[in-house]
């Protein structure tokens, strides 16, 4: 959100969906500290493995990743039923 968008592989997607599910766990058990971990995580792994797309480059996006300081009750709104990440094709 505001970071501009990533490309990412494979590998990176599937240790999204890990990290994903983490923090639906964490959510689910009202451990803000930890939930704000597993979205640190999620956006380290995005910057640090994806490739920034130009920004004259406006491509579909298949995930948004939240900013970690949103409250508990902001991020119950962003959830799906396919947790923060939705499950990206493969």
């Amino acid at each position: 959100m505001g970071e501009g968008q990533y490309r990412i592989d494979d590998g990176v997607a599937k240790r999204l969906e890990e990290l994903d599910n983490e923090a639906v766990a964490a959510l689910e058990r009202g451990d803000e500290d930890e939930l704000d971990s597993c979205i640190d995580a999620i956006w380290k792994a995005v910057k640090e493995q994806g490739t920034l797309l130009p920004d004259d480059e406006i491509a579909t996006s298949d995930a948004i990743v939240p900013p970690s300081d949103l409250t508990l009750e902001e991020t119950r709104e962003l959830l799906s039923e396919h947790g923060l990440i939705p499950d990206l094709p493969s």
